[in-house]
């Protein structure tokens, strides 16, 4: 099957075979394709529904690996069949490597895990609405941005559910934060497909909807083949609840089970749902609901503290340290230890001592799910001392910025624009 046949049977089954003879006259082949941007489809008269369509089917060829197709002299799968596997199979290549490199060890494991079930609560009238090509575009875009935000917190994707999935954070990449992860990822795909439902090729008035269930608890990990697909035996029914919780929520709702929301208290906005019976559970269930995402930033619960005990010589060197920058000589200190020796505990005494004072200072947090996020640390720091929520709208954002600005004296004309584009928003 000839480079220039195989675009045509692709651009054929998007239902976008017009175009065939455009891509033809400009020699380009499945290669090619992978690499275009929406300037280029403009260059070649496209328009803006057909480009749409196409972007997104576009990020989806582009996961297959180039040595992953069929060679050009012998009949393989279809350009759709590619793309299904595209989206069972794709992980991105550093969490492939961190997988395939460790699989030996994991292979057996009883861990720990967050499982997510995520799926379209109106797909039926959608794909009534919208047609079957439509509706097949519509759920490539919706896979493709919600594996973004699950790759982003190094979560895996271990199932496609016709129009949901199931993805797994702490199997088998395990992080101490692993519930956190999962909960912000719920959070971000909301919110992404919220702020990008053009994106989806939907008509006016139509929306989205997606709801999402989430349960921490144990699991088996079973075998690893090369191409990351991977079995999970659970452990006390972790996986059941989780869909369970996924059935039960309303249309944009996020559930979660007791034992995700007690790891995620202060992450995450939380409020107390009524409890659900669930198949095989002689009990009820205790069940909540994350609104957003919370304030907290340490790991310390300040309401279950026992009495700070010891390390006054460390305490007394930060005290110090602080009595020199509040001088204007400024001070950089490392704490560096082994996990459970007391450093977060040691910074939440040092950090209540400056409020006792009336000390003012920023705090900010370096996550291990944001490397490639620029100025993580600053945007953190920026969002701690305006008061900025996650969930709060650009209008909002930008009120509560002005309102920080104008208390320090600064001027809203010289320093805003400059904040607001660290937060990544624009006048």
């Amino acid at each position: 099957m000839s480079s220039a046949k195989s675009t045509r049977d692709w651009l054929t089954e998007l239902g976008l075979a017009q175009h065939a003879d455009t891509f033809e006259r400009e020699q380009i082949d499945l290669d090619a394709v992978r690499h275009l941007r929406e300037e280029n489809l403009k260059d070649l008269g496209l328009p803006m529904g057909h480009r749409v369509k196409l972007l997104a089917a576009i990020q989806v060829l582009a996961a297959i690996p180039a040595a992953s197709r069929a060679p050009a002299e012998t009949s393989g799968p279809t350009a759709g069949e590619q793309q299904a596997s595209a989206l069972h199979t794709y992980t991105p290549r550093h969490l492939a490597e961190k997988i395939l490199t460790s699989r030996s060890a994991l292979e057996g494991e009883r861990k720990q895990v967050t499982v997510l079930f995520c799926d379209i609560a109106n797909s039926t009238p959608l794909a009534e609405k919208l047609g079957a090509e439509a509706m097949h575009a519509l759920l490539q875009r919706f896979f493709v941005l919600s594996l973004e935000e699950v790759h982003r917190y190094e979560g895996t994707v271990n199932q496609f559910l016709g129009d949901g999935f199931m993805a797994l954070f702490g199997a088998p990449i395990a992080h101490e934060d692993d519930a956190r992860r999962g909960v912000l990822t719920a959070l971000g795909i909301r919110r992404l497909l919220l702020d990008r439902q053009w994106e989806l090729g939907l008509r006016a008035g139509d929306e989205l909807q997606v709801r999402m269930g989430l349960n921490t608890g144990l699991v088996v990990v079973g075998s690893i083949g090369d191409n990351l697909r991977m079995d999970y035996t659970a452990v006390g029914d972790t996986t059941n609840l989780a869909a369970r919780l996924q059935q039960n929520a309303q249309p944009g709702q996020i559930l979660v089970s007791e034992s995700t929301a007690r790891l995620v208290r202060g992450y995450a906005k939380i409020e107390e749902s009524p409890p659900l019976s669930v198949k095989g559970k002689s009990e009820t269930v205790h069940v909540f609901e994350v609104t957003a995402a919370g304030t907290r930033r340490s790991r310390i619960d300040a309401a279950r503290l026992s009495p700070f005990v010891g390390r006054e010589r460390e305490l007394a060197f930060l005290v110090h340290a602080g009595e020199e920058a509040s001088s204007h000589r400024g001070q950089v200190v490392g704490i560096v230890g082994e996990p459970g020796v007391g450093k977060s505990r040691l910074l939440h005494e040092f950090r209540r001592g400056l409020r006792s004072k009336g000390t003012p200072f920023l705090e900010a947090a370096c996550q291990s799910f944001g490397r490639s996020v620029p100025y993580l640390p600053l945007q953190d720091a920026l969002r701690g001392a305006c008061e900025i929520l996650e969930s709060d709208a650009p209008g909002e954002v930008r009120e509560k910025l002005w309102r920080a600005l104008i208390d320090l004296g600064l001027s809203t004309e010289q320093t805003g624009p400059y904040m607001l584009r660290l937060l990544g928003l624009t006048e």
